[in-house]
């Protein structure tokens, strides 16, 4: 699944091309994807100007000038690509299969996006835009992790009296929003923190540590353009190149790479998700 750097390049690829755009035209190919598009989706939609497009979580959203958000999910495989004027170059070909097409937005401008989802997980839906915050999707979504008020002391309360493994409890969209299994088992390698330990017991130097290590780890996959994992590619066709800096995730049997550490990387499951950790240098 697309995680919450992937999203982000997706946005900042597509913002040149929707933001400011009408749009003129929306194709619907099939009448749903994981869950039936909303009533009078089309009709909502054309003519409307997209006045930002935002993210929140793994959430992209279209901000339009009727007072409602165009709310966008990627599910496992979704992806958009953009058919005249293109952003930016291919790094290889990407897939255009027409059967996978299921979206297309015709704007103004002459562009169109266009929405393909081999497995149908993502979807879409509309939103009034000052009650978004408190729409089911969002209600119960935790703080972003790259925005201002994710700190050391605010990761440190989200945290406190947490029982449950550190690993889990940094994946609970409840506490924080958008952080996924990849980009979890690299900051706990970054902080040198085992994410078998329990959550609430950090001390406020690992607090800071953690927290410098999330934002750290998003950041430098957002420059890198996301990872290549099975489906993603930005929204250009272009691959992200993360994968090619991972210190932990994928890499079992491999040697850690912090200095002075002669650990070997390992491969756990917990809660049904890969867990790759060095025992020697995360405590």
């Amino acid at each position: 699944m697309p995680e919450l750097p992937e999203v982000e390049t997706v946005r900042r690829g597509l913002a040149p091309t929707m933001v400011g755009a009408r749009i003129d035209r929306v194709e619907l190919r099939r009448p749903d994807l994981r869950f039936p598009f909303p009533e009078r989706f089309v009709e909502r939609l054309t003519g409307r100007t997209i006045l930002a497009l935002r993210r929140r979580a793994k959430y992209l959203l279209g901000e339009l000038d009727s007072g409602e958000t165009l709310v966008m999910h990627l599910g496992m495989s979704g992806s958009f690509r953009i058919e005249g004027d293109l952003v930016g170059e291919f790094h290889q070909p990407r897939s255009k299969a027409p059967a996978h097409d299921h979206v297309a937005f015709g704007f103004a401008c002459g562009a169109s996006v266009v929405y393909n989802d081999p497995r149908r997980f993502g979807y879409m839906t509309l939103a009034a835009t000052d009650a978004l915050e408190a729409h089911p999707l969002f209600a119960g979504i935790g703080v972003e992790p790259l925005g201002p008020d994710f700190t050391a002391a605010r990761l440190g309360a989200l945290l406190e009296g947490a029982r449950t493994p550190l690993k889990s409890a940094l994946l609970d969209q409840r506490r924080i929003a958008g952080l996924g299994n990849i980009y979890v088992c690299e900051a706990l390698h970054r902080a040198r923190l085992s994410p078998l330990r329990e959550a609430g017991g950090l001390t406020g130097r690992e607090a800071r540590a953690l927290a410098k290590a999330i934002r750290s780890v998003l950041e430098a996959a957002i420059e890198a353009g996301g990872s290549t994992l099975r489906d993603h590619r930005q929204a250009d066709g272009a691959l992200g190149y993360f994968q090619h800096a991972f210190e932990v995730y994928d890499r079992e049997g491999a040697g850690c790479r912090h200095a002075k550490c002669r650990g070997t990387i390992e491969r756990i499951v917990q809660n049904g998700r890969s867990t790759f950790w060095c025992a020697v240098c995360q405590r």
